[in-house]
């Protein structure tokens, strides 16, 4: 693959940004086809399908941040001079082809082709059948983007396949692939993880924690809660599960407060056995299921752990991996959270809803990864390369 000068490829962004906003009243139509053919009952699903002018403006706002962001293609990581004259520069450098399987969510595929050619990869698409019109669009506009700057169109390709021919491209390729990034539920990043031939980094799956430490400040649990639990239920940051220290005064009315407050934002609640003894009202968390899945839904568990050992030996066990956090006002016992909890992003009297590109200063992101190879949290354009060794001798040879 050819190496892109870094005026080159923000020439085509330029073009992008320019297209996005001439072609607006395209892509919002093309969209509206999308949301006329899709079951409104997956309320998540269509919220991540909806293109507005919001949205646009927000496709927009990730390409002009990835522009403006320093080439990360050919930086030099370390560098060695040895005593016999052998020259060792490590530099940043091209994935080559990075795929990435997703459902929904439109502005993904802007975010995702921005991320991956400003760092001189060629991305392949594999969009929801759901968002087929959307997606053709924009990918024209990447198109159109790349041809005015004599640049392939190869670099940006939109796969139309069914589950099946899915299954056969992942397991034999047409082309090389050499990172694929399922972005999406549980049932998704394991037919992936299943079928394909290649590296794959897993992303998507949220399934967050909050504990709740008895000398938590009561209000300010209140307020997280609520945000991380409904300020979007289609996100892989939002809350799923929630642990309260059993030694909180006045537990069973912070209970009942909980329940109302839950309750004013039509969130279904699902508790353990000490939790109903309470809130009898709740129906009982039965399957241990429960405790592994990802809502996406107004929806969400309540349970009571002793301390805070307890909640992080729970959390560890049943979480995606995401996001975790620990409302208290013992600062070393926050730390002691932080540290233990196995997950991407720790928080210490703070929402989950922050575990995302933007939020945490990284911009645009291809996906939030919860593997640990080769980076955790947010993918933005720094991790969308790998690195290569450049040994310069003069006729060097090993004894």
């Amino acid at each position: 693959m050819n190496l892109l000068s870094t005026d080159i490829k923000n020439k085509v962004l330029d073009k992008v940004i320019e297209l996005l906003d001439a072609r607006r009243s395209e892509i919002i139509e093309a969209n509206q086809k999308d949301l006329d053919d899709f079951n409104k009952e997956d309320r998540a699903m269509y919220d991540r399908l909806v293109v507005n002018d919001k949205k646009v403006d927000g496709m927009i706002q990730a390409v002009k941040e990835v522009r403006n962001q320093d080439d990360p293609v050919g930086k030099v990581i370390s560098e060695i001079n040895k005593d016999d004259g052998l020259k060792i520069v490590n530099k940043t450098a091209p994935f080559g082809t990075i795929m990435i399987i997703y459902e929904s969510r439109p502005d993904v595929t802007v975010e995702a082709a921005v991320l991956a050619f400003k760092a001189n990869n060629k991305i392949l698409l594999k969009g929801g059948k759901e968002a087929i019109n959307s997606n053709e669009v924009l990918v024209d506009v990447w198109h159109q983007a790349l041809k005015e700057n004599d640049i392939t169109t190869d670099y940006v390709k939109l796969l139309k396949l069914q589950r099946a021919e899915t299954q056969e491209f992942l397991k034999n390729p047409t082309e090389q692939i050499d990172l694929i990034v399922p972005r999406g539920g549980e049932r998704l990043i394991q037919f992936v993880k299943e079928n394909a031939s290649c590296p794959v980094l897993v992303s998507g799956r949220g399934n967050n924690f909050i504990y709740v430490d008895h000398s938590a400040n009561w209000e300010q649990a209140i307020k997280v809660i609520l945000n991380a639990k409904t300020n979007k239920i289609s996100a892989c940051n939002a809350l799923d599960k929630i642990l309260l220290d059993k030694r909180l005064p006045d537990l069973d009315k912070k209970l009942l407060h909980l329940q109302k407050a839950l309750h004013e934002f039509e969130v279904e609640l699902l508790v353990d056995k000490q939790v109903k003894e309470i809130l009898s009202d709740e129906a009982e968390i039965e399957n241990e299921d429960t405790w592994y899945e990802e809502f996406l839904a107004l929806k969400a568990c309540v349970a009571l752990v002793g301390d805070e050992v307890e909640a992080i030996e729970k959390i560890n066990k049943y979480s995606g991996g995401h996001s975790s956090a620990i409302m208290t006002t013992d600062l070393s016992k926050a730390e002691t959270f932080m540290e233990q909890v196995d997950s991407g992003a720790v928080y210490h009297n703070a929402s989950t809803r922050f575990t995302d590109g933007g939020a945490m200063g990284v911009g645009a992101e291809l996906a939030i990864s919860t593997d640990k190879l080769h980076h955790r949290g947010p993918l933005g354009l720094e991790q969308l390369v790998t690195n290569k060794y450049y040994v310069y001798g003069q006729g060097h040879v090993r004894v």
